[in-house]
């Protein structure tokens, strides 16, 4: 038996408990320094228990940790990952190391134990986030610091280091190279400086922040000549720059300007900074999983990923085609329970957002993903997969609306993939409880998928075709065809799918034509509907073999007679009685001008001269609903109304409405597909003389627009009518049927309903 991912993987207690706070997503290098913040920051056993062990990670350490080498010349690095990607991850795990590296459990994985420092390591660390130019910072009872340069001569030399720049930093000049070298002193010296995009986007506005941008030039440029002429010095700064050197995060011109700076700086140093990445691409799977889960069971993940390998062969025709080199298995199993399409979309697509964090973005995520699915625990369950997040959740909706400042989608949310607790189901919700009642939730499914792959910055990322869309669902717990039919559905019926020719799935914060068609459906009237359907419904049962008498409210409007040979088809209101095929009974309305004419008082003589045409009451509402909706379209065909049209939804609403003649008439057929005639054999538990018989569905939808014709024939199939020119019964048919054994009405009816 296959493993679930219930039995491959345990989470963390935190995760599973639904515990991590915000700030536990938000590393706080100025915090752990002062052995302050989350426990998981703080505490150096626990932070590296959580942390994976990236090429980058472990190559900083190395780097950094040779400072203390007698030899070792002042040395320069650079962080550059995207916001969110690891940069304060690694200045932590820096200071964790050179301070107390050689008592944390299982450090090797990181960092040779021989290069850990063995004695003090003056750490000095600037963060951006925490600065106040405009205040100060304070640092002590009697010291404020207002500018880098200024916290960092506290951090190396107490009270007394700041007093030797305090000019300087009340001023907002920067100090040179000479004296920042004094600062140092003799004892190793770690200096660190993070987010001073978010330090530069504090400074004034104007001339003042011109004067101090170019200060910052200047104090940089001194930097790092004093760290790189020193011995046992090094500098580790970061920029939140990706691989093409742009930013796109919410601080990117700050960032590019910063960058400026730094190369600036760096062209008048003998030494360049050595470029590293704490976390490189192909490794993020790797420190989510870390952070995630406790235990992942390798031999259960082995099994569970070789069904995903034969669902993928299997079905290949229907999913994405492999590249030449197919390293999906492998990654599934390097990173499992991540399914390779979840991290693929949150790493090519919703990361392009300018304000998602691409690490910690996918953590705060993904977290709260896998404490509903625990929660919930689904039997079709074997990874994590992109359906596994739930905007219903309401968490994870505010990742989406809040977070990602995606509230134009808000509508779209609220109407097809989730609404919330109490208000009316979304689309998605509703395909699920009507189509998928005891399966997995294919219809949120479905939508969930379609959701993110729509949370991309550019045009042309946003979406999802349906081979896509399969590879993102499909699992051993899920079957292909469910798949297709819940996106056919939901397609159908969305409101806010973007519905433009040869387009991907996506969703658009407007309305498609298919909302406003509803939109329109809201403003029939529907005094003018019932008139209408009214009309359409004697033209499709009226004809040359039955009098029709329409919407009869009684025995005074059906007349008493031979009806000039042709027997009377006696339709009855829709909205006065209807049949349900689980309790089969005759109506009072029918039983009662079944038996009496004019006023009701009257007995009726030509009984056998009368078949009833009666509703289906389940397709009622539907048969309404597509006269309002043809009405809908009709008016939105008016010039005023097209011009607020794209032109290929004029060429669609025209097709709508040529086919809008034809639902509403196999509706209309559909419908009405009950007869009640005149027979001995009458239904059981009935007071009068009818029996029962009905169209069925396939034979309603035949003819559309030719009801009148199906009844004809189901009564002939039934024997109970005979037209001209049909064969005559037997005479042994005739005395079986006729008791009294003499010619009925002298044979004047050539057509009629027999007995």
């Amino acid at each position: 038996m296959l493993p679930t991912l219930f039995d491959a993987c345990q989470p963390r207690q935190d995760v599973l408990q639904g515990a991590i706070q915000e700030a536990d997503f938000a590393a706080d290098l100025a915090q752990v320094l002062r052995n302050e913040g989350p426990l998981d920051y703080r505490d150096p056993q626990r932070f590296f228990s959580n942390t994976y062990p990236t090429r980058g990670l472990k190559n900083l350490l190395r780097n950094v940790c040779r400072l203390t080498d007698p030899d070792q010349v002042g040395a320069l690095f650079r962080l550059d990952t995207q916001f969110g990607g690891g940069k304060t991850h690694g200045l932590i795990a820096l200071a964790h190391t050179v301070w107390s590296g050689k008592t944390i459990p299982g450090i090797d994985e990181f960092v040779e134990a021989g290069l850990i420092p063995s004695g003090g390591v003056r750490i000095a660390a600037f963060d951006g986030e925490n600065a106040d130019p405009a205040n100060g910072r304070r640092l002590s009872d009697a010291v404020r610091a207002h500018t880098p340069w200024g916290e960092l001569a506290f951090a190396l030399a107490g009270e007394a280091g700041y007093r030797l720049v305090e000019r300087s930093d009340q001023s907002g000049q920067a100090p040179g190279a000479d004296t920042l070298r004094e600062l140092f002193g003799a004892e190793p010296r770690l200096i660190l400086l993070d987010e001073l995009a978010v330090y530069l986007r504090k400074l004034a506005t104007g001339s003042q922040a011109t004067f101090a941008a170019e200060q910052l030039t200047a104090f940089l440029t001194a930097l790092f000549k004093a760290v790189e002429s020193t011995p046992k010095a090094a500098l580790v700064f970061t920029l939140a720059l990706g691989k093409d050197g742009k930013s796109t995060d919410a601080y990117s011109q700050e960032s590019q300007t910063v960058a400026s700076f730094m190369a600036e700086a760096a062209s008048v140093s003998a030494r360049k900074a050595a470029l590293l990445d704490p976390t490189e691409e192909d490794e993020t799977v790797k420190v989510l999983c870390r952070r995630l889960f406790a235990a992942i069971d390798l031999d259960k993940a082995k099994a569970i990923v070789a069904a995903y390998k034969h669902l993928w062969d299997a079905n290949r025709e229907s999913l994405p085609k492999a590249s030449l080199h197919d390293h999906r298995e492998e990654e599934f199993l390097a990173g499992y329970p991540l399914h390779p399409e979840l991290i693929a979309t949150l790493t090519n697509k919703t990361s392009t957002l300018g304000n998602f964090q691409r690490v910690r973005g996918m953590l705060r995520l993904l977290a709260r993903t896998v404490a509903q699915v625990w929660a919930n625990r689904p039997a079709d369950a074997f990874a994590i997969q992109l359906q596994h997040i739930d905007p219903g959740h309401e968490p994870i909706r505010q990742e989406i609306v809040t977070r990602l400042d995606q509230r134009q989608l808000t509508p779209a949310i609220k109407a097809e993939v989730a609404a919330h607790a109490g208000e009316t189901p979304a689309l998605a919700q509703d395909l699920d409880a009507r189509h998928y009642v005891g399966l997995p939730p294919y219809g949120s499914y479905v939508a969930r998928c379609i959701l993110f792959h729509t949370l991309a910055f550019q045009d042309s990322l946003r979406g999802v075709t349906p081979e896509e869309l399969r590879y993102a669902v499909l699992s051993p717990g899920t079957d292909l065809s469910f798949i297709d039919d819940a996106r056919k559905r939901f397609v159908a019926d969305s409101a806010y799918l973007d519905d433009r020719p040869n387009v991907p799935l996506r969703f658009l914060a407007e309305a498609n034509l298919t909302q406003m068609i509803r939109r329109q459906e809201m403003q029939v009237d529907p005094a003018e509907a019932r008139a209408q359907l009214n009309d359409r419904i004697r033209a499709i049962f009226g004809g040359h073999s039955l009098n029709l008498v329409p919407f009869a409210a009684g025995p005074h409007d059906v007349p008493d007679d031979a009806g000039e040979g042709r027997p009377y088809l006696v339709l009855v209101n829709y909205d006065a009685a209807t049949i349900s095929p689980d309790t089969l009974t005759v109506p009072e309305l029918i039983e009662r001008t079944y038996l009496h004419k004019g006023s009701g008082t009257d007995w009726r003589r030509n009984r056998n001269n009368l078949t009833f045409l009666i509703a289906d009451a389940g397709g009622v509402p539907g048969m309404k609903s597509r006269m309002t909706r043809r009405l809908a379209l009709e008016a939105l065909r008016a010039p005023d109304k097209q011009r607020d049209l794209a032109e290929y939804q004029v060429a669609k609403l025209g097709e709508y409405y040529e086919r809008s003649a034809q639902e509403l008439a196999l509706s209309i057929q559909q419908t009405y597909r009950h007869i009640f005639y005149p027979s001995r054999n009458r239904i059981e538990g009935a007071n009068v003389d009818l029996a029962h018989t009905a169209v069925d569905v396939q034979t309603a939808s035949d003819r559309p627009g030719d009801g009148q014709k199906q009844v004809v024939t189901q009564l002939q199939n039934v024997g109970k009518l005979r037209l001209t020119g049909d064969a005559p019964d037997s005479p042994a048919y005739i005395r079986d049927r006729t008791p009294l054994k003499r010619p009925d009405n002298g044979g004047r009816s050539a057509q009629r309903i027999s007995s």
